[in-house]
């Protein structure tokens, strides 16, 4: 049995001539027998849908598509860098006819209501703040994205108009024609809110920048960068805010979004620390035909305070300043997963006994692992091998004994001072109870040579088990 072929867009010539989206191939070629056809690419047309999307983040920082064919973008808030939603919009409008795409576009407090109004009013359509009710009222129910079920059942009855659909008790509306039509309709007019799915997570903390011409050169876009990060920290300043990460954008007269991210330690909003962060990273940006936007977000927002004036109390603050810019150029450099501090974790395993954190990050039991600070009567070393590595020729006393003298890397060490034992067990409730022995104990020691370098070495297993002789162990050296 041979697949119906169907129409999955039109023309505008061909919507004029009576064929629609859905509509039989074979219907559509006895309506126009001269009727140009090519085939769907819904895979090739989701991937132009999602650039699409990336190039709307010169307008929004949030950014959802609607498919197939459709985009919301979050405006609240940005409006007021191009004047106002219309100068938005014209300036949108004319963007999108310059590169030869077709579109209908409409600004509304809901995103079920700019659906509406792009897809069913006059192009171009703008509600004002609460005003959508009466640009809905004179659509077809259509507008509200109904099931084609309720759609149907809509018609049947003679309804026309959304303003019908309005007028109707919420009682006998939702039991004629169920929740989902209620949720529609209440969506469209902000009486309920719609789940989006942003390309990005919206993002309040957004400055932009336009160019009459665009720039290519080296010097414009730093000039550029340190002219939009005063814009955005200005704002943060103005709230008493800092953020961590901030990454800017250049919008390639093409089309193309070529982004940088920089972090900070702690949460800043100086645009000249930020701007020297972003410097060493513009050589990497590929201007093409010229930059023609560019736009800085801030993520990781949190309220900070301003420089302590208290003398007695300034010690922290200012060390932590002092050691913050040195932290950000060097994880800019080098990469976040490099520069990083060991912070204690719950667990009495050495392996598992700390965690990444961040340099500058305070230890805060309600937040973190740190539910408790390293114990002072157990020092560990700063660092651990990635493997304890083994030893040999050790020499005791006694089984129970530390070693008085052991080889490492073909040197032979001799025990002046040792302290232990410590003896540590696995965590054996994370795993098969069946499988515990004492081959899974160890007996930890610090110990000290004749020269004065320090150890941190432990035998595992027990003396006397046959299945698990013990063999001695370097886990760590101390500074």
């Amino acid at each position: 049995m041979r697949a119906v072929r169907r129409l999955s867009a039109v023309s505008l010539e061909a919507a004029r001539l009576g064929l629609r989206v859905g509509q039989k191939a074979t219907d559509a070629l006895a309506l126009v027998p001269d009727l140009a056809t090519a085939e769907a690419e819904p895979d090739a047309d989701a991937d132009a849908l999602t650039a699409l999307a990336d190039w709307c983040v010169r307008f929004s920082p949030a950014v959802a598509v609607d498919a197939p064919d459709g985009l919301f973008l979050d405006v609240t808030g940005v409006d007021h860098l191009w004047g106002g939603e219309a100068a938005l919009l014209a300036d949108f409008r004319r963007r999108l006819s310059a590169n030869g795409l077709p579109f209908r576009c409409a600004i509304a407090d809901t995103p079920g209501a700019a659906w509406a109004l792009a897809h069913f009013a006059e192009d171009g359509a703008i509600a004002p703040p609460g005003g959508q009710a009466a640009l809905l009222a004179p659509l077809p129910p259509a507008a509200l994205r109904l099931e084609t079920q309720t759609w149907a059942q809509v018609e049947r009855l003679g309804i026309r108009q959304v303003g019908q659909l309005m007028s109707i008790p919420r009682g006998p509306f939702a039991r004629r024609f169920g929740r989902a039509a209620m949720s529609r309709l209440d969506q469209a007019l902000g009486r309920e809110r719609e789940a989006l799915t942003f390309r990005r997570p919206p993002n309040p903390w957004f400055a932009r920048l336009a160019f009459a011409e665009p720039i290519s050169a080296p010097e414009d876009m730093a000039r550029v960068t340190a002219d939009v990060a005063a814009r955005l920290c200005a704002r943060l300043e103005t709230e008493g805010q800092g953020a961590r990460r901030f990454e800017v954008c250049f919008h390639r007269v093409d089309g193309k979004v070529l982004p940088l991210q920089v972090g900070l330690a702690l949460p800043g909003r100086d645009p000249v620390r930020i701007a020297k962060l972003f410097a060493p990273k513009l050589e990497t940006v590929d201007p093409g035909f010229g930059i023609e936007v560019v736009t800085l977000t801030g993520d990781a927002v949190e309220p900070i305070s301003g420089r302590q004036a208290r003398l007695d109390k300034a010690r922290e603050a200012t060390l932590a300043e002092g050691l913050a810019p040195l932290i950000d150029r060097l994880t800019n450099r080098l990469g976040e997963d490099r520069v990083w501090r060991a912070a204690p974790a719950e667990s009495h395993v050495p392996e598992l006994a700390q965690r990444r954190a961040r340099p500058l990050e305070k230890p805060d039991a309600a937040k973190s692992n740190e539910a408790r600070p390293w114990d002072r009567e157990t020092p560990r070393p700063a660092r651990l091998f990635r493997r304890p590595e083994p030893l040999e020729a050790v020499m005791a006393i006694t089984p129970d004994d530390p070693p008085s003298q052991f080889r490492w890397r073909g040197q032979t060490h001799r025990i002046r001072r040792a302290e232990g034992p410590e003896r540590i067990g696995e965590e054996w409730w994370k795993g098969q109870i069946e499988d515990v022995h004492t081959g899974h104990v160890r007996d930890y020691y610090r110990v000290e040579d004749e020269a004065g370098a320090r150890f941190w070495l432990f035998r595992a297993g027990l003396y006397g088990d046959p299945r698990t002789p013990p063999k001695w162990w370097l886990h760590g050296l101390f500074g």
